[in-house]
């Protein structure tokens, strides 16, 4: 099987992204499950009901978070009501939401989403290296084929739990730098790892936003607005492809398509 994964979609630019090539994407490589992270998609921090609405309409299947996550009120009416929307599940119990999914798109075979978020230099939360081994344990028990987005900023924090889970799911890709990352492989255990999937959005940019008012920002400390860019779009993210019977996977491609005018 074939799942296509999206990097962080930033703003309007990032959402005609998503609308303009993910159907053409799925029918060139023939996609089976479509994830993507949609935490930056609303104005460029957080989502909101139209905007979650807006991606699912484009073919996308299921929808990771991140640290942004409460950026926007609304979000609370997708984490009570929206199944296809994850959050990160090492939030403390009692947060609203779910952290993982078992999603089955017509014919293919079920397939288990796992949203976590790292802790180096982000937001404290439980520790996903825990939360990872029991849940991924749990999801094992109804399906083999296990996709992990990490959203981190630290490399190392990545690799670590890649490694500690190499084998048992059969995808771990990060997500929050904005920066692709030329590290894809499959490691030892069969799991495909790419350390940072990049962003969808306008690239001619400081990651997503105007590169003035972030110059300024650094030269004088002030605060600026930081409003996103528009120009060079680019569809960031992961094409990997899955044995259905082991859940091991097979073969990992980094995507960076670029936005037509």
């Amino acid at each position: 099987m074939k799942l296509l994964f999206i990097a962080d979609i930033v703003g309007q630019p990032g959402r005609r992204a998503v609308k303009a090539l993910v159907p053409e994407l799925r029918q060139r490589h023939g996609i089976n499950l479509v994830v993507a992270n949609g935490e930056n998609a609303a104005g460029g921090s957080g989502i909101t009901v139209k905007t979650a609405e807006e991606i699912f309409s484009a073919e996308v299947d299921v929808m990771t978070s991140g640290d942004h996550l409460w950026d926007q009120k609304e979000v609370m009416a997708l984490l009570q009501s929206e199944t296809r929307f994850l959050r990160p599940l090492n939030y403390p119990p009692g947060t609203p939401g779910q952290g993982s999914g078992i999603f089955q798109i017509k014919d293919s075979v079920p397939v288990a989403v796992l949203n976590l978020q790292g802790r180096t230099f982000m937001p404290p939360l439980e520790n996903p290296f825990h939360s990872a081994i029991a849940e991924v344990q749990r999801l094992r028990d109804k399906t083999k084929l296990i996709f992990v987005d990490f959203h981190a900023e630290a490399t190392s924090e990545k690799v670590a739990l890649a490694r500690l889970l190499d084998g048992k799911v059969s995808a771990f890709i990060g997500t929050h730098t904005h920066v692709q990352t030329a590290d894809e492989r499959i490691l030892p255990g069969g799991t495909a790892f790419l350390c940072d999937a990049g962003f969808t959005g306008p690239h001619e940019s400081v990651i997503g936003r105007e590169i003035e008012p972030i110059i300024t920002r650094f030269m004088t400390n002030m605060p600026q607005k930081f409003e996103v860019a528009t120009d060079g779009i680019l569809l960031q993210g992961a094409l990997v492809e899955i044995d259905e019977h082991t859940g091991k996977a097979t073969s990992i491609q980094r995507i960076s398509e670029p936005l037509g005018p």
